[in-house]
């Protein structure tokens, strides 16, 4: 196979004006944030998105139909590394979650009166969105086992379950929330989706999940979106509001997470090679009994680690990007689920090696790397544990082997003994020669 994953020339000085933006705009304005109320932080955003948007680098993920620049799969992952430096660049470049997913998933299945209602003002930054799949007497990770159900009632259905770490759902215009309207299908066609809008009788977003990440979110924190947990009792809801077909939430779901996983491993690249670059400078700075971190052969392994890691990243998510372009979504689910795992524990290490070098200074946050461990622990988790990722992938590699019978293939003896039975005359020729 051969893999070509090379940037397009023309397209480096989009990235060269990027990394500019993000380093010298949002990274200095993500450090003020907490102290602007919101209308004042939209207020200080809004010439950087304009600016964004003029470079013609707004909502790369869209295709131009939908407002977006259709950069394809690889330039979005080159993109995206740059993006995952700071929290907010996602959002100055029209890539925040959950609203890009959602986007995606509405362009994919809604209608064209849904597109006009919904998508059109999601891409236009006049609505916010949420996503709520997660339930909490169900593994996140197997999306089939929810029991938040929506029963037809003339023009309406009528939805009760309990949901939770609905993303964004406290503040979001609509909810997207995946339902089961067909409990005798097939595991993968039981649930559709709803969108769900804000102030609907019978909704109640009953709190934000507090998390490792945002331990105080929706508790004088403007800016943090949060986790919700959402109750539906009698939520009556027009069946104009069914995106797709009936028993179509789930592949509508899956369309929605695999482009994200690439866009996410490249932002968590970008968040690793922030931290590696904080490690390598703080080794070749601090001293430690008369010699600079960076001479300590401890120091040494975790940056050979860490450089390692780092680059098998990048190429492991490139090549799925490639790949993605190549063969199309469907054919590249192993390679995303290689991504989504590898990718968030490199994440992982590399910024726990960063706070070690640091020290007491790395655990404070007078750096940003406290802030970015809590965060990181999350991506093991979130769409779908490590775990799950690495069951399928085992699962679709050993479909290409078939059993045997008597010795393993490779089993020397046999395959020795066949040789010489091949090459018989040749032996007798090595034979007479001595």
């Amino acid at each position: 196979m051969a893999w070509d994953f090379c940037n397009d020339p023309a397209f480096e000085p989009e990235l060269e004006w990027t990394r500019q933006i993000v380093r010298e705009e949002i990274e200095p304005l993500d450090l003020v944030k907490p102290q602007m109320s919101r209308e004042s932080y939209k207020l200080a955003a809004a010439p950087l998105k304009e600016a964004v948007k003029a470079r013609g680098l707004w909502a790369g993920h869209l295709d131009p139909e939908l407002g977006g620049q259709g950069l394809g799969q690889v330039k979005l992952a080159l993109l995206h590394e740059i993006l995952g430096r700071t929290p907010s660049a996602p959002e100055i470049f029209g890539n925040q979650a959950p609203d890009s997913g959602n986007g995606e998933l509405l362009a994919i299945g809604a209608n064209e009166e849904q597109k006009d209602r919904w998508l059109w003002p999601l891409l236009a930054g006049e609505l916010t969105s949420s996503f709520s799949l997660t339930e909490p007497h169900s593994a996140g990770s197997d999306p089939t086992q929810i029991t938040t159900s929506a029963r037809r009632d003339g023009d309406e259905y009528v939805i009760d379950g309990h949901k939770w770490f609905a993303s964004n759902a406290r503040d979001a215009d609509f909810v997207l929330a995946m339902v089961v309207t067909e409990p005798d299908g097939s595991p993968y066609e039981r649930a559709s989706m709803f969108i769900i809008e804000r102030g609907t009788p019978g909704m109640e977003v009953v709190r934000n999940v507090h998390t490792m990440d945002h331990p105080y979110a929706g508790v004088g924190d403007q800016h943090v979106r949060g986790h919700a947990e959402i109750r539906f009792t009698e939520c009556r809801v027009p069946a104009s509001n069914l995106i797709g077909r009936p028993g179509e939430g789930f592949l509508l779901a899956q369309k929605r997470l695999s482009a994200g996983r690439i866009h996410h491993g490249m932002r968590w690249i970008g968040m690793c090679q922030r931290a590696f670059d904080m490690m390598c400078e703080r080794a070749v700075s601090r001293t430690l009994q008369g010699k600079v971190l960076a001479d300590k052969q401890f120091v040494q392994d975790f940056i050979a680690e860490s450089a390692t890691e780092i680059q098998a990243a990048r190429l492991l998510t490139l090549q799925a990007a490639w790949h993605w372009e190549t063969y199309g979504s469907s054919a590249s689910r192993v390679e995303i689920a290689q991504v989504k795992y590898w990718c968030a524990g490199v994440l992982y290490r590399v910024i726990d090696r960063a706070i070690q070098v640091h020290g007491a200074l790395g655990y404070s946050s007078d750096l940003p790397l406290e802030s970015m461990y809590r965060m990181a622990r999350n991506y093991r988790i979130s769409d779908g544990a490590d775990e799950v990722h690495k069951s399928f992938i085992a699962r679709r590699v050993v479909k290409n082997y078939t059993p045997v019978e008597g010795w393993p293939s490779e089993h020397i003896p046999t395959r020795r003994a066949e040789a010489e039975v091949r090459f018989a005359g040749y032996l007798d020729l090595a034979s007479e020669n001595l």
